[in-house]
């Protein structure tokens, strides 16, 4: 990729905005060779479903985010967008690439482009029509000072989120935002002939969800007629503009459908047939395994020219292809993984195509990644700090589509023997290296199967224990661990890391941050305290940095929503904690106050599911070997005298399989996991946990059996949805903490507002069990927005508290 100006772009430079526009004004030149869709004779073809939008060095993440300061204007903002998405199509052309995406870059989430394609725009963002722009966009996304954000929730089982769109029978649908076209005409004036990339109907419509005030009951499906006339003006717009493919992502195909939203499909795609006549039209699946039911819809859907399967993790679809295949259809065979980042197995993966090959015919079958690049980290060369063994086991987004043509080169006899030569030698390394197998942890993970691993006492007669030891007041307040990283902090830790400030000034200034965040605290009067986790750089990479087997990036970074990234650890050998890993600073926070204060740790689902995991072994496998390396942090805090311990497992939801059929043995191994985490601990120690930004209604009784003591969940984003499974007539006796506001936005809730919240909650839940704390940790959010924000939480409660009390 060419780099030219990237590291400047954090800042600005002068030097990088004016080669921006060199680059935009010159758009209509051809600087490289014309590429367009075609494959010779005994040539196979090669096909990305998407790419990571940030940049190699999270430059889109900071050109948006001083777009939101006010520090820079829309046409930078514009010009960065324009300078990354022409450096992506040049990469994959130069790579050798025959389909080639377009319009999977986005400013925040693909699902909220398709919102404002449509014009699905809610009423409270006030929208007058015509093209939908930044003010308006960006409002959904993140909410301003006079309405709250879109829900935001989990894209599958992944940790990016989407926007989920707002929808009732009385929604206008109407052409509203030309992006896929604009990005179309922008790739083909660099001279690169791209496949617009939309989200389909059908998964759009059931990605949504109905808006408030409309009768949960709502069909969403019954739109489908009103939302088909603007997938048609964007296929003729699309058409007249010279493209020749379209793809549509359906992924809700690979979910348990039932028969009236298959027929949904069948419906959709005969609806669409007469207009996308003369076009290739590829439906493209991932994520999971396409249920047979499903597949048989899919694959007798009219008009359509090619289907794509994810074929890493839903390997049973081999088995469909095998059965039966519509004749003279394209297969888009995706056996190169997405959504992690080892190194393919490139021999498996041509005897993978060489069988399909005999069923689809050579010239059908076209060579893809499993899914989106968007979910593994950018490209390995920014990565200088990685030791040569490790990094020739690995593959980032630049590297996989390298991948890619090299398996379509070698089917079509063109094989680089050298790289696949390279890449035996690399899975043979990993196989046979000492730094991978640690027998020690085997065996003590090994001897947890069968043990059930729960605290003695019931949730009730510890939360007695707790309260005589803690003295609470009714609707105690707390916070979900992480305070405001400054630029400051920041900063401090890198030089920290570079060494260039000692260990001692970092201790120093650590502990004067911490100082700061426990005297605010008690200024607001918060009855639970955090010590704001400045010595954090991350709630997995932090642990991971501390814990055997576990490997680290510069620049691995991946979007989890909007401008967010985080940067997953790789998990490569046998994990265990060689020392403590947070007591030091727990113990210096609870030195600086006689309230109590939370330990705060990251819960061993969450370190799996937010890490790039071995591929060599079971996932529950390496989930255990986390949980006994927390186990003996959690037990080092206790003995430190830390009396509440949260254990944070925000990405429980996230792991569970998307077909249901996979999803009783996930959730056994992991609220196992977690209950080995504190198992041993007494009853007076009370254990915290924390979800966030996922539909836990269905997991409740899982949730329930992870016998926690005390859990806060996000709820106010998503519409109090939480609450009910609790009006539905769920029982829960532990302490629990539904979030009273979201802190992905900056917008501060009124002390009322929050009232409202919390009586809405007492509706359905006991006063002595319900605390009263915010949706999410305050890491991403500005301290002129956290305090008033807290002092109307604290002061809401207050206000509550005394209702109940008069009430009496």
């Amino acid at each position: 990729m060419n780099q030219f100006s990237l590291t400047s772009l954090a800042t600005f430079s002068s030097l990088f905005l004016t080669s921006l526009r060199s680059l935009s004004t010159k758009s209509s030149r051809v600087f490289y060779s014309s590429v367009r869709f075609t494959v010779s004779s005994g040539e196979m073809a090669s096909h990305i479903v998407g790419y990571p939008r940030m940049g190699p060095k999270r430059e889109l993440k900071f050109a948006l985010e001083s777009f939101w300061d006010g520090k820079s204007s829309a046409e930078e903002l514009q010009e960065v967008a324009a300078y990354l998405r022409a450096s992506i199509w040049k990469q994959m052309a130069d790579t050798g690439i025959n389909y080639i995406p377009s319009n999977t870059f986005s400013f925040y989430d693909q699902v909220l482009d398709t919102t404002a394609m449509l014009g699905a725009i809610p009423p409270r963002y006030v929208w007058n029509g015509g093209e939908v722009g930044f003010d308006v966009y960006f409002s959904m996304a993140r909410g301003n000072a006079d309405v709250p954000a879109m829900e935001m929730t989990k894209w599958f089982d992944t940790n990016y989120h989407y926007i989920v769109p707002e929808l009732g029978p009385d929604v206008k649908f109407t052409y509203a935002s030309h992006k896929a076209v604009n990005e179309y005409k922008e790739a083909k004036a660099l001279g690169v002939d791209t496949v617009p990339v939309i989200i389909g109907p059908v998964s759009y419509l059931l990605l949504s969800k109905p808006a408030k005030g409309v009768e949960k009951s709502f069909s969403l499906l019954s739109l489908i007629d009103k939302i088909l006339p603007v997938y048609r003006e964007v296929v003729a717009e699309l058409r007249a503009a010279g493209a020749s493919w379209i793809q549509f992502d359906e992924p809700k195909l690979v979910m348990d459908l039932d028969s009236h939203q298959l027929q949904a499909f069948t419906h959709a795609y005969s609806e669409l047939e007469s207009y996308l006549s003369g076009l290739n039209v590829l439906i493209e699946t991932y994520f999971a395994d396409v249920p047979a039911e499903a597949y048989k819809t899919l694959t007798s859907l009219k008009g359509i020219t090619a289907f794509g399967f994810d074929l890493v993790r839903g390997p049973k679809t081999l088995d469909l292809v095998k059965g039966g295949f519509p004749s003279g259809k394209f297969l888009f065979a995706g056996v190169v993984d997405g959504r992690n980042i080892w190194a393919n197995d490139l021999v498996a993966s041509l005897d993978t195509l060489r069988s399909l090959e005999s069923i689809v015919g050579k010239d059908k079958l076209v060579v893809s990644t499993s899914c989106s690049l968007l979910h593994t980290a950018v490209d390995l060369v920014n990565e200088t700090k990685l030791d040569k063994e490790l990094k020739s086991w690995l593959a980032f987004a630049a590297q996989k589509i390298v991948e890619v043509n090299a398996l379509a080169k070698a089917l079509s006899s063109q094989k680089d023997e050298a790289f696949f030569s390279a890449n035996v030698a690399a899975h043979t390394s990993r196989k046979s290296s000492p730094r991978v197998t640690n027998e020690a942890v085997q065996k003590a993970a090994a001897a947890l199967k069968g043990s059930d691993h729960r605290r003695a006492t019931t949730v009730g007669a510890r939360l007695e224990a707790q309260q005589k030891k803690l003295n609470l007041p009714i609707l105690p307040t707390t916070t979900i661990g992480s305070f405001p990283q400054t630029m400051d902090l920041r900063r401090v830790r890198r030089e920290y890391k570079a060494k260039k400030i000692s260990e001692d000034d970092y201790v120093k200034a650590i502990k004067e941050e911490i100082s700061k965040v426990v005297q605010l605290q008690e200024e607001l009067d918060i009855d639970v305290l955090v010590h704001g986790e400045p010595e954090r750089n991350d709630m997995v990479e932090f642990f991971g940095e501390q814990l055997s087997g576990f490997a680290f990036t510069v620049n691995g970074w991946v979007q989890s929503y909007g401008s967010r990234c985080v940067k997953p650890p790789i998990i490569y050998g046998d994990v265990s904690r060689p020392k403590p890993m947070t007591v030091f600073w727990s113990s210096i926070a609870q030195s600086l106050t006689k309230r109590p204060m939370k330990g705060m740790l990251t819960g061993p689902v969450t370190i799996l599911n937010w890490s790039f995991v071995r591929n060599d072994q079971p996932r529950f496998e390496t989930c255990y070997q986390i949980a006994l390396s927390i186990k003996d942090e959690v037990e080092d805090l206790q003995n430190a005298g830390i009396n509440v311990i949260q254990i944070d497992e925000a990405a429980l939801r996230e792991g569970l399989p998307l077909r249901k059929s996979e999803q009783a043995f996930y959730l056994e191994w992991a609220v196992q996991s977690f209950r080995i985490t504190n198992c041993g601990v007494h009853d007076t120690t009370q254990i915290h946990t924390h979800m966030c930004y996922s539909n836990f209604n269905d997991i409740i009784h899982s949730i329930i059996d992870m016998d926690a003591d005390v859990i806060t969940i996000e709820n106010s984003r998503s519409d109090e949805k939480l609450l009910s499974v609790f009006r539905e007539g769920v029982k829960y006796s532990a302490g629990i903490g539904p979030g009273v506001y979201d802190i992905h936005s900056p917008r501060i809730p009124s002390t009322e507002e929050i009232v409202d919240r919390i009586t809405k909650m007492l509706a359905v839940l006991e006063s002595n069990i319900l605390w009263v704390n915010p949706d999410c940790g305050l890491k991403t959010r500005k301290y002129s927005e956290v305090k008033p924000a807290i002092s109307n939480m604290v002061a809401a409660a207050k206000a509550v508290r005394t209702q109940l009390a008069s009430a009496k």
